[in-house]
C-alpha cells in the first residue's frame, strides 16, 4: 500500500459538500462540467461529496450501497457506499466503487469516457482493459434528451 496515496493526501485541499440536497446538485453540476449525462451516476442518499480541483479527484459517499438497473442498456450496476474517480473533460478514470453485473459476475468499472463533444456513445472499461460502449441517451433524463437535438451535434 506504500505506492497508494493515503486518503488524506488524495483529499488535501478539497472542496467538501455535506447533505443530500447539496451533494445531489453538486454531483449533477460536476457531471455536466465533465460532459456526462445526469443519469450515469444515479447515487442515492448522498451524505458527502468532494472535489480536489488541483488533481481532479472526486468522491461521493452515500448512506448504503445501491444497485441500479439501466433499462436502456439492460445492465445492473452496483455503487458502493463510496465512489471515487479522477475526472477530466470527457473522462472519469481510476474509478472505485462501481461494478457491473456481467453474466454471473460483478465486474469493476474503472473508467468511463466520451470521446468528443457531441459523441453518441459512452465507453466503460474494466481493469483488464476490456470495455463496452452504450448510447449516451441510455443515461440521459428526459430534459437532456429534449435538449440534445437542439444542440445540433456540432463540436
Amino acid at each position: 500500500m506504500a505506492s497508494k496515496k493515503s486518503q488524506e493526501d488524495q483529499r488535501a485541499g478539497a472542496e467538501i459538500i455535506h447533505g443530500p440536497e447539496d451533494c445531489y446538485s453538486h454531483s449533477l453540476k460536476l457531471l455536466a462540467e465533465v460532459g456526462f449525462p445526469k443519469g450515469v451516476l444515479p447515487l442515492k442518499d448522498l451524505e458527502e461529496c468532494g472535489l480536489v480541483h488541483e488533481t481532479g479527484f472526486v468522491w461521493m459517499k452515500q448512506k448504503a450501497p445501491y444497485e441500479h438497473f439501466f433499462v436502456g442498456t439492460n445492465t445492473l450496476v452496483r455503487y458502493d457506499t463510496e465512489v471515487t474517480a479522477y475526472v477530466e473533460k470527457g473522462k472519469m478514470k481510476k474509478m472505485t466503487g462501481v461494478k457491473s453485473k456481467q453474466l454471473l459476475l460483478w465486474v469493476p468499472i474503472v473508467e468511463m469516457s466520451i470521446e468528443e463533444a457531441g459523441a453518441k456513445k459512452i465507453f466503460f472499461k474494466t481493469p483488464m482493459g476490456i470495455g463496452r460502449s452504450f448510447p449516451i441517451t441510455a443515461f440521459m433524463d428526459e430534459e437532456e434528451k429534449e435538449k440534445k437535438p437542439l444542440e445540433g451535434g456540432s463540436a
